[in-house]
């Protein structure tokens, strides 16, 4: 099915020089002289091959149509995960390199969606925001919380990320699976 280059979102599969991807990241660029265009970050989803290619708002890209499975992660090794369709409880395996950088957010018994293409899996779909615990954080600075400033902290998968100041080592957060953002405390 042609679509045009902006209609593209992160997560489709499509078809581009005779090879399938799965777009990982668009940001559309309006440059002050000339026409629009999208920046597509993309993986070929046979070798892991990342790319970035540039389409004008009016070029067509062929979108592949695939199918959706619920799935659950189960656990991971060096290399690959393993995740079970939640319908027929058939466990598989998926290298990390599929998953990408959001593999760091898996957590055991995560509901996730997992697209299949001709019977291969082929992207992962997690929740679009994941409850982790801050295990270290940098004393807040005083007079820090008058301005909209951040510290580094790590979450217990090991990433760095900026938290508020106000928040402590061993507080539950709420982060973004798509940039890896602080989103707020969470409750509870």
């Amino acid at each position: 099915m042609k679509i045009q280059a902006n209609q593209i979102r992160p997560g489709m599969i499509i078809e581009h020089e005779g090879r399938h991807w799965t777009v990982l990241k668009i940001q559309l660029i309006q440059p002050g002289k000339g026409g629009a265009f999208n920046q597509v970050e993309m993986r070929d989803f046979r070798s892991g091959i990342k790319t970035h290619v540039r389409w004008r708002t009016q070029d067509t890209v062929e979108k592949l149509i695939f199918e959706e499975k619920n799935c659950q992660y189960l656990f991971s090794d060096n290399s690959q995960c393993i995740f079970m369709e939640t319908d027929s409880y058939e466990q598989f395996p998926l290298q990390k390199i599929i998953i990408g950088e959001q593999a760091v957010f898996l957590q055991e018994g995560m509901a996730v969606t997992i697209a299949f293409l001709e019977g291969c899996p082929v992207a992962v779909n997690l929740p679009s925001t994941v409850i982790m615990t801050v295990i270290e954080a940098d004393a807040a600075v005083r007079g820090q919380t008058a301005t909209a400033s951040y510290k580094p902290g790590v979450l217990e998968n090991g990433l760095k990320i900026m938290i508020p100041p106000f928040i402590e080592a061993g507080t539950r957060i709420v982060v973004s699976t798509a940039d890896g953002r602080y989103v707020e405390r969470a409750k509870g």
